[in-house]
């Protein structure tokens, strides 16, 4: 039986759960740039989900799927820069990407990936 390994974890949820060689990461949003300039908010959520992924022993070379959620169609081209710059070559994961209402007007975007662990 293997064990299940929660990170970050708070009273309503984990950062990221570990379990079977995979790494869920709950959805990252910008807490230190929300209501900034939407490459702000991008740079801020990659970044959390690098610092999450290496404490999972996992990292964006390993990325399995990822799901993007965007307050507006119209930051696509913004997100996709970004996002093409900070993800590996020859690494993509599947990406799925919706327009949605997030928890807050302040979030322009929320990313949600799981990866393979050691």
């Amino acid at each position: 039986m293997q064990n299940i390994t929660r990170i970050a974890v708070n009273p309503r949820m984990s950062g990221a759960v570990v379990y079977g060689g995979v790494v869920s990461l709950s959805g990252q949003v910008a807490i230190d740039h929300r209501g900034g300039p939407v490459a702000d908010q991008v740079r801020e959520v990659l970044t959390r989900i690098d610092d999450l992924l290496q404490e999972a022993r996992s990292d964006r070379s390993r990325l399995l799927t990822a799901t993007i959620l965007l307050s507006d169609f119209a930051i696509m081209p913004e997100f996709n820069a970004a996002w093409d710059a900070w993800i590996v070559p020859g690494c993509t994961p599947t990406r799925t990407s919706m327009q949605v209402v997030l928890a807050s007007p302040a979030y322009a975007l929320e990313v949600v990936v799981t990866a393979a662990t050691d």
